[in-house]
């Protein structure tokens, strides 16, 4: 009898080391879940955020580009109408995606081509003071989008990491977490539209 309860007693004893490795374990597991899960949500909430200024700044480049158009009527009354009535259309359009941003940023340097190819035609407004000051606003504004572009690619390896990577793959996976689309590199850019800087300078 006395044999029995102590294997009874080992029985238990090893159930109970098993039962709270078992609870140990799945705390671990769902401690890693929820760690995974806040930084899944984190970058994918700095990626949306990035994308919103992108269209802040694009938006800003759009009103300088109005603002140039506009004093590039003066000389080019046609074509600065229809140059204005394409910003106009632009001004103001959803850019949440990367694909947006990259359609809005090469429409915005067809605009610049044809306000370049203006001032080239006229050359006493590069002599004005407006079209001087839109000019370095553009400019800044380009610097400002590069930037932020930067900041989401960047933000955008460390969610695709997380989303290729095992085991964080299963919890975005299980959470439906995809990867995010990159926007145009810089080295992209110089090859399908001309440079702001080259083409604003005097």
């Amino acid at each position: 009898m006395c044999l029995y309860n102590h294997q009874l007693i080992s029985f238990m004893a090893i159930v109970l080391i098993i039962l709270v490795i078992i609870v140990v374990l799945a705390l671990l597991v769902l401690g890693y879940f929820i760690s995974t899960q806040r930084s899944l949500v984190n970058l994918d909430e700095l990626c949306k955020n990035a994308l919103s200024q992108i269209e802040v700044q694009l938006n800003s480049r759009w009103d300088a580009l109005l603002a140039l158009a506009q004093t590039a009527g003066q000389y080019a009354k046609h074509e600065s109408e229809t140059l204005i009535n394409v910003i106009r259309q632009r001004r103001g359009e959803d850019v949440n995606t990367p694909a947006a941003v990259n359609e809005q940023q090469g429409a915005l340097q067809q605009v610049v081509g044809r306000l370049l190819a203006i001032g080239e035609a006229y050359p006493d407004l590069k002599a004005v003071d407006m079209y001087k000051e839109v000019t370095e606003g553009v400019r800044t504004y380009e610097e400002n989008v590069r930037m932020s572009r930067m900041i989401y690619n960047d933000t955008a390896t460390k969610m695709n990491r997380m989303v290729r990577q095992w085991p964080s793959s299963i919890v975005a996976s299980i959470l439906n977490f995809g990867q995010k689309e990159y926007l145009k590199t810089d080295q992209e850019e110089k090859k399908a539209y001309p440079n702001l800087n080259d083409a604003f300078r005097a």
